[in-house]
Protein backbone atom coordinates (compact mmCIF):
# COMPACT_ATOMS: atom_id res chain seq x y z
CA UNK A 1 0.00 0.00 0.00
CA UNK A 2 3.09 2.01 0.51
CA UNK A 3 4.41 1.74 -2.53
CA UNK A 4 1.62 2.40 -4.20
CA UNK A 5 0.80 5.87 -2.69
CA UNK A 6 4.57 6.67 -3.20
CA UNK A 7 3.88 5.85 -7.13
CA UNK A 8 0.47 8.13 -7.02
CA UNK A 9 2.74 10.69 -5.29
CA UNK A 10 5.46 10.57 -8.10
CA UNK A 11 2.89 10.83 -11.01
CA UNK A 12 1.54 13.74 -9.14
CA UNK A 13 4.44 15.37 -9.03
CA UNK A 14 5.32 14.82 -12.42
CA UNK A 15 2.35 16.18 -13.56
CA UNK A 16 2.64 19.30 -11.91
CA UNK A 17 5.89 20.00 -13.16
CA UNK A 18 5.07 19.73 -16.35
CA UNK A 19 2.45 22.17 -15.62
CA UNK A 20 4.50 24.65 -14.53
CA UNK A 21 6.76 24.00 -17.33
CA UNK A 22 3.86 24.85 -19.49
CA UNK A 23 2.76 27.58 -17.79
CA UNK A 24 6.23 29.30 -17.84
CA UNK A 25 6.40 29.23 -21.75
CA UNK A 26 3.08 30.45 -22.07
CA UNK A 27 3.80 33.61 -20.17
CA UNK A 28 7.15 33.98 -22.03
CA UNK A 29 5.61 33.19 -24.80
CA UNK A 30 7.49 33.29 -28.42
CA UNK A 31 11.15 34.84 -28.65
CA UNK A 32 10.79 37.05 -31.85
CA UNK A 33 13.88 39.13 -32.99
CA UNK A 34 11.29 42.30 -33.46
CA UNK A 35 13.15 43.40 -36.82
CA UNK A 36 10.85 44.19 -39.33
CA UNK A 37 10.91 42.83 -42.50
CA UNK A 38 9.11 43.68 -46.40
CA UNK A 39 7.36 40.78 -47.56
CA UNK A 40 9.68 38.83 -50.34
CA UNK A 41 8.22 38.83 -53.92
CA UNK A 42 6.87 35.87 -55.26
CA UNK A 43 9.35 34.46 -57.97
CA UNK A 44 7.82 30.91 -60.11
CA UNK A 45 10.82 28.91 -60.65
CA UNK A 46 11.33 27.88 -64.14
CA UNK A 47 10.09 24.21 -65.80
CA UNK A 48 12.86 22.08 -66.48
CA UNK A 49 15.72 23.92 -67.82
CA UNK A 50 13.44 26.92 -67.82
CA UNK A 51 14.71 30.26 -66.16
CA UNK A 52 13.04 31.62 -63.04
CA UNK A 53 10.06 34.25 -63.45
CA UNK A 54 12.19 37.65 -62.61
CA UNK A 55 14.92 36.13 -65.00
CA UNK A 56 16.73 38.17 -67.58
CA UNK A 57 17.74 36.32 -70.48
CA UNK A 58 20.71 37.02 -72.42
CA UNK A 59 20.51 34.29 -74.52
CA UNK A 60 17.95 31.85 -75.45
CA UNK A 61 18.75 30.05 -78.51
CA UNK A 62 17.27 32.55 -81.22
CA UNK A 63 20.01 35.31 -81.23
CA UNK A 64 22.72 37.42 -79.40
CA UNK A 65 21.28 40.85 -79.65
CA UNK A 66 21.96 41.27 -75.41
CA UNK A 67 25.83 40.94 -76.64
CA UNK A 68 27.91 44.02 -78.19
CA UNK A 69 29.31 41.75 -81.11
CA UNK A 70 27.14 39.26 -80.56
CA UNK A 71 26.41 39.18 -84.68
CA UNK A 72 29.92 37.66 -84.81
CA UNK A 73 29.28 34.42 -83.15
CA UNK A 74 27.52 31.13 -84.96
CA UNK A 75 23.88 30.65 -84.18
CA UNK A 76 21.97 27.46 -84.88
CA UNK A 77 19.90 24.72 -83.56
CA UNK A 78 19.59 26.88 -80.51
CA UNK A 79 23.07 27.01 -79.81
CA UNK A 80 25.44 30.05 -80.04
CA UNK A 81 29.15 28.83 -81.21
CA UNK A 82 32.30 30.77 -80.01
CA UNK A 83 33.90 32.64 -83.41
CA UNK A 84 34.97 36.11 -84.49
CA UNK A 85 35.94 37.65 -80.97
CA UNK A 86 35.20 38.20 -77.18
CA UNK A 87 31.26 39.46 -76.55
CA UNK A 88 29.84 40.76 -73.12
CA UNK A 89 26.56 41.85 -72.55
CA UNK A 90 24.96 45.38 -73.53
CA UNK A 91 23.71 46.05 -70.05
CA UNK A 92 26.07 45.71 -66.90
CA UNK A 93 25.39 43.75 -63.79
CA UNK A 94 26.23 43.98 -59.93
CA UNK A 95 25.57 41.10 -57.90
CA UNK A 96 24.10 38.66 -59.79
CA UNK A 97 23.29 35.03 -60.27
CA UNK A 98 24.39 33.68 -63.43
CA UNK A 99 23.25 30.67 -65.43
CA UNK A 100 24.94 29.43 -68.75
CA UNK A 101 25.56 25.92 -70.43
CA UNK A 102 28.26 25.18 -72.34
CA UNK A 103 30.06 22.41 -74.52
CA UNK A 104 33.56 22.05 -75.70
CA UNK A 105 33.96 20.20 -79.19
CA UNK A 106 33.00 16.58 -79.19
CA UNK A 107 36.09 15.97 -81.44
CA UNK A 108 38.99 16.33 -79.18
CA UNK A 109 41.77 18.67 -80.67
CA UNK A 110 44.81 20.04 -78.51
CA UNK A 111 45.73 19.62 -75.10
CA UNK A 112 46.03 21.72 -72.01
CA UNK A 113 44.83 24.84 -72.26
CA UNK A 114 44.47 24.56 -76.54
CA UNK A 115 41.31 22.06 -75.55
CA UNK A 116 38.14 23.85 -75.45
CA UNK A 117 39.10 27.16 -73.93
CA UNK A 118 36.75 29.79 -73.50
CA UNK A 119 36.04 32.13 -70.43
CA UNK A 120 32.86 33.81 -68.26
CA UNK A 121 34.33 37.13 -67.05
CA UNK A 122 32.57 38.93 -64.27
CA UNK A 123 32.73 42.51 -63.83
CA UNK A 124 34.47 42.29 -67.04
CA UNK A 125 37.54 41.44 -65.72
CA UNK A 126 36.89 37.82 -63.03
CA UNK A 127 37.31 34.86 -65.61
CA UNK A 128 35.50 31.38 -64.04
CA UNK A 129 37.33 29.38 -66.57
CA UNK A 130 35.89 27.05 -69.44
CA UNK A 131 37.92 24.42 -70.69
CA UNK A 132 37.52 20.69 -72.09
CA UNK A 133 38.94 19.15 -68.22
CA UNK A 134 37.95 15.89 -69.20
CA UNK A 135 41.10 13.58 -68.66
CA UNK A 136 43.15 16.74 -69.92
CA UNK A 137 45.87 17.62 -67.37
CA UNK A 138 46.80 21.05 -67.40
CA UNK A 139 47.79 23.70 -64.23
CA UNK A 140 44.49 23.00 -61.57
CA UNK A 141 44.10 27.00 -60.62
CA UNK A 142 43.32 26.65 -64.99
CA UNK A 143 40.98 24.41 -65.58
CA UNK A 144 37.12 24.27 -66.24
CA UNK A 145 35.58 26.17 -63.05
CA UNK A 146 38.54 27.56 -61.45
CA UNK A 147 39.25 31.56 -60.79
CA UNK A 148 41.56 31.82 -63.14
CA UNK A 149 45.00 31.90 -61.91
CA UNK A 150 43.87 32.17 -58.37
CA UNK A 151 42.04 29.03 -57.19
CA UNK A 152 41.16 25.52 -58.60
CA UNK A 153 37.66 24.06 -58.37
CA UNK A 154 37.42 21.83 -55.32
CA UNK A 155 36.40 19.02 -57.34
CA UNK A 156 36.64 18.26 -61.22
CA UNK A 157 33.08 17.61 -62.17
CA UNK A 158 33.45 17.83 -65.83
CA UNK A 159 31.27 15.97 -67.90
CA UNK A 160 32.68 14.33 -71.25
CA UNK A 161 33.84 16.19 -74.69
CA UNK A 162 30.86 17.39 -76.39
CA UNK A 163 28.09 16.89 -73.17
CA UNK A 164 26.72 19.85 -71.45
CA UNK A 165 28.34 21.35 -68.84
CA UNK A 166 26.14 24.06 -66.25
CA UNK A 167 27.62 26.74 -64.51
CA UNK A 168 25.33 28.51 -61.44
CA UNK A 169 27.31 31.03 -60.56
CA UNK A 170 26.60 33.67 -57.49
CA UNK A 171 28.85 36.36 -57.53
CA UNK A 172 29.32 39.48 -54.82
CA UNK A 173 30.72 42.39 -56.26
CA UNK A 174 33.87 43.86 -54.64
CA UNK A 175 32.91 47.22 -53.25
CA UNK A 176 35.35 49.96 -52.61
CA UNK A 177 35.58 52.98 -50.98
CA UNK A 178 35.86 57.05 -52.29
CA UNK A 179 39.87 56.34 -52.68
CA UNK A 180 39.42 53.52 -54.33
CA UNK A 181 40.84 51.45 -51.60
CA UNK A 182 39.14 47.77 -50.98
CA UNK A 183 35.81 48.46 -48.68
CA UNK A 184 34.37 44.61 -48.75
CA UNK A 185 35.74 41.64 -50.94
CA UNK A 186 34.06 39.97 -53.80
CA UNK A 187 32.90 36.62 -53.74
CA UNK A 188 32.11 33.71 -56.35
CA UNK A 189 30.42 30.90 -55.81
CA UNK A 190 30.23 28.24 -58.72
CA UNK A 191 28.04 24.70 -59.48
CA UNK A 192 29.22 22.82 -62.28
CA UNK A 193 26.53 20.07 -63.19
CA UNK A 194 25.02 21.26 -59.39
CA UNK A 195 28.14 20.44 -57.69
CA UNK A 196 29.78 22.92 -55.76
CA UNK A 197 33.20 24.00 -56.83
CA UNK A 198 33.88 27.28 -55.61
CA UNK A 199 32.29 28.02 -52.39
CA UNK A 200 31.90 31.91 -51.47
CA UNK A 201 35.91 31.83 -52.99
CA UNK A 202 37.20 35.46 -52.37
CA UNK A 203 38.60 37.19 -55.22
CA UNK A 204 42.01 38.09 -55.21
CA UNK A 205 41.78 40.77 -58.60
CA UNK A 206 41.79 40.03 -62.21
CA UNK A 207 42.63 37.71 -63.86
CA UNK A 208 45.37 38.32 -66.54
CA UNK A 209 47.36 35.07 -67.81
CA UNK A 210 50.48 36.67 -67.62
CA UNK A 211 50.49 39.01 -64.50
CA UNK A 212 49.93 38.75 -60.64
CA UNK A 213 46.07 39.45 -59.50
CA UNK A 214 45.59 43.10 -58.97
CA UNK A 215 42.39 44.59 -57.62
CA UNK A 216 41.42 48.23 -58.99
CA UNK A 217 38.78 49.66 -58.02
CA UNK A 218 35.59 50.22 -60.51
CA UNK A 219 32.26 50.49 -61.00
CA UNK A 220 29.74 48.24 -59.34
CA UNK A 221 27.91 47.35 -62.10
CA UNK A 222 30.21 46.04 -65.11
CA UNK A 223 29.21 43.84 -68.46
CA UNK A 224 29.22 39.73 -68.62
CA UNK A 225 32.15 38.75 -70.70
CA UNK A 226 32.60 35.90 -72.90
CA UNK A 227 36.36 34.84 -74.19
CA UNK A 228 36.91 33.77 -77.63
CA UNK A 229 40.38 31.39 -76.98
CA UNK A 230 40.59 30.07 -80.52
CA UNK A 231 38.09 27.41 -80.03
CA UNK A 232 34.60 26.54 -81.11
CA UNK A 233 33.24 26.22 -77.64
CA UNK A 234 29.22 25.92 -78.00
CA UNK A 235 26.63 28.22 -75.40
CA UNK A 236 22.88 27.89 -75.07
CA UNK A 237 20.37 28.85 -72.39
CA UNK A 238 22.01 31.73 -70.54
CA UNK A 239 20.06 33.89 -67.95
CA UNK A 240 21.10 36.13 -65.03
CA UNK A 241 19.02 37.25 -62.04
CA UNK A 242 19.57 40.70 -60.19
CA UNK A 243 20.95 40.30 -56.57
CA UNK A 244 19.66 42.43 -53.99
CA UNK A 245 20.57 43.39 -50.32
CA UNK A 246 18.10 42.39 -47.81
CA UNK A 247 17.54 44.31 -44.91
CA UNK A 248 15.25 45.30 -41.85
CA UNK A 249 12.56 48.22 -42.40
CA UNK A 250 13.61 51.17 -40.32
Amino acid sequence: MTGLRSLQRFWMLLGLSSLIAAGSWLVAGEWKSGKKWAEPKVVQPGEGTAPPSDAIILFDGKNLDQWTHGEKWKIADGVATVSGGDIETKQEFGDCQLHIEWASPEQVKGDGQGRGNSGVFLSNRYEVQVLDSYSNPTYFDGQAAAIYKQHPPLVNACRKPGEWQVYDIIYQVPRFNEDKTLKTPGYVTVLQNGIVVQNHTEIEGDTSWDTPPTLKAHPLEQPIHLQNHGNPVRYRNIWLRELQTIAPLP
